[in-house]
């Protein structure tokens, strides 16, 4: 997305996390790094390496990661954001900084559709798209950056309306279907305007989510060709097999897992992106606040889920939810290299999980403990108030 965000560190100041005794890249073809240091200098990683050949001296902030665990930030790719940290679906307060004791650091809006009122005249639901994006910029609860104001399309849009919200500063729709917009011809058409001025889509996929949204097959998901599948799972209601295993093999766009979607179903779609050596184009999110509620561990349970039962390794998962989405949604988190945002987990077994270690008790279904989050090269929280007890927390 190329966003140019406001930034929590200062330009003088200078990161470095030393004594890390797992470094998670986020990158899928290296997940796991031979280094245990890592400096960030301002908003940007600096250096990855030994703590004996990268330059840490001068750092205005020194954390020793105690032999824990550092990955990217987890990234949310299916929130439904309305109005700061309040949520009107379950009347919760503090949802979102909620989500950052569960090592998010960033969420992308999949359309902030639970408004009270949402307008959907064409002015209005403009207005309310610039509206999400400017607050959602300018605000970020617990210091976690959230990319909203993702307008659902109507019919009667004209392709200027999206050269508007493009130079607006939109960047996202909200998920196709939402709207009035139920074909695939309709749904193509403006799905390729937005595309053309830069702005991202995603497409609801599976049974209605609520009272007055609509089926969507895969039929209309291949016809629409949004960048995103999203919840190819189902939001909450999953599509048949035969169904889900075309959207993997005729399509190739991103395809999106969610925690409130059909777990049988996630599993099913990551074993059919991996039988295509397609498994890149997986990307985590929650579709939350939904009817199940709110989920401030719902990306730790998600790596735990697809590292567990879907038989992939631990750090496998966690690029799923970190560096995939990060490449999908053109961010500039999700990967622990030079020139990358410094949002990081530090993260370690819970105690007295049957694993071994971190990994171990990952792949055997345990979520694993934070024990700090960092977001812009600040720390945004210290040990987490909603996961399992780390076994060890870094200072």
């Amino acid at each position: 997305m190329a966003h140019d965000e406001p930034s929590k560190s200062a330009p003088n100041t200078k990161l470095v996390i030393r004594n890390i005794g797992l470094l998670f890249s986020g990158d899928l073809t290296n997940p796991i790094l031979d280094a245990d240091t890592v400096v960030a200098v301002g908003d940007r990683i600096a250096a990855v390496g030994k703590e004996k050949e990268v330059d840490t001296a001068g750092a205005t902030v020194t954390i020793d990661a105690k032999g824990t665990a550092l990955a990217p930030g987890l990234i949310d790719s299916h929130v439904h954001p309305v109005c700061g940290d309040w949520t009107p679906r379950q009347n919760q307060i503090g949802w979102i900084d909620s989500y950052l004791h569960g090592g998010v650091t960033t969420m992308v809006s999949a359309g902030e559709v639970h408004t009270p009122g949402r307008p959907k005249d064409i002015v209005g639901l403009k207005a309310m798209a610039i509206f999400a994006q400017r607050a959602f910029h300018a605000f970020r609860p617990g210091g976690v950056k959230i990319y909203a104001g993702a307008p659902v399309i109507e019919h009667g849009m004209v392709e200027d309306d999206f050269r508007e919200l493009a130079a607006a500063g939109v960047k996202i729709l909200g998920e196709v279907g939402l709207g009035s917009v139920k074909d695939g011809k309709t749904a193509h058409l403006m799905v390729s305007w937005a595309r053309k001025y830069g702005i991202q889509s995603t497409i609801h996929t599976g049974g209605p989510s609520i009272p007055g949204s609509s089926l969507i097959d895969k039929d209309m998901v291949l016809e629409t060709d949004a960048d995103i599948i999203g919840h190819v799972n189902g939001g909450h209601t999953a599509l048949p097999d035969d169904q889900i295993t075309a959207l993997c093999e005729r399509s190739t766009r991103a395809l999106e897992i969610v925690h409130n979607g059909n777990e049988r179903a996630g599993l099913l779609a990551l074993r059919t992106a991996m039988e295509l050596k397609q498994l890149d184009r997986v990307i985590l999110g929650t579709d939350s606040p939904a009817g199940s509620g709110v989920q401030p561990l719902g990306i730790l349970r998600m790596i735990s889920l697809l590292s567990s039962l879907g038989g992939i390794p631990a750090e496998v998962a966690i690029c799923l939810a970190t560096g995939n989405t990060a490449k999908m949604r053109r961010l500039d988190c999700g990967l622990i290299a030079p020139g990358r945002e410094p949002s990081f987990v530090l993260m370690d077994k819970a105690q007295h999980s049957a694993g071994k270690n971190l990994l171990d008790s990952i792949q055997k279904g345990d979520l694993p403990g934070i024990g700090m989050v960092i977001i812009d090269g600040a720390i945004s929280a210290h040990r987490s108030r909603n996961t399992p007890p780390a076994t060890a927390v870094p200072e």
